[in-house]
């Protein structure tokens, strides 16, 4: 009678691989830092962008005599868009810019909105309206200045650097990547923002 033996299988014990774990908390870490460096990176961008569009606010307000001479402020009878929107010297809406400027709601809309879209930066909330009046502000003001012109209405050069990205592209950009982003939340009130129950319920606001 021929007797089989049954192969016996042996339970190993075997140790955590230390390198394994050591290198995935090194990731883990490394992932970490990164994230944490953008935030603030975004967080140090988002505050000096509204501090721009503040800034401006305040001194066409009061004309503390740097774009705007003193005496001159809006609170002093000055109008904050003529001076801008009368030089307009070329593009499709020279004409059409030279009728806005100093229009009283004109000034209103300007000034409201650099107010709003600074404010909102700064304290990073609701960045997603900021990046949409912001862009269409930038916008208008591209058109305004009409970098893709060579020679301005009369003749002269327009002395323009490049025909399609100027700081108003810029900035419209920057501002719609914060909001992108998020950046709210990091050196700002974006996180008790969203949590305010019309904002949660409407991710527009956020």
């Amino acid at each position: 009678m021929a007797v089989h033996n049954q192969p016996q299988h042996h339970t190993r014990f075997r140790f955590p691989s230390l390198h394994r774990t050591g290198t995935a908390q090194a990731a883990t870490d490394t992932t970490a830092a990164t994230t944490t460096v953008s935030a603030y990176a975004f967080a140090s961008l988002r505050l000096l962008t509204g501090f721009v569009f503040l800034w401006a606010f305040l001194d066409k307000t009061f004309g503390f005599g740097y774009a705007t001479p003193s005496g001159k402020g809006w609170v002093d009878g000055g109008s904050p868009t003529k001076g801008f929107l009368s030089s307009v010297a070329a593009g499709p809406m020279e004409s059409t810019f030279h009728d806005w400027a100093g229009a009283g709601w004109a000034n209103w809309l300007f000034m409201l909105g650099l107010l709003g879209i600074g404010v909102a930066l700064i304290a990073g909330v609701a960045l997603r309206l900021a990046a949409v009046a912001g862009t269409v502000m930038m916008a208008l003001m591209w058109v305004a200045e009409w970098p893709p012109a060579k020679h301005l209405s009369d003749g002269s050069l327009s002395m323009s650097s490049n025909p399609f990205a100027d700081y108003h592209l810029i900035y419209a950009v920057v501002i719609i990547a914060l909001a992108a982003a998020g950046a709210g939340a990091t050196w700002g009130l974006g996180k008790v923002w969203a949590k305010i129950p019309i904002v949660r319920d409407n991710n527009w606001l956020k």
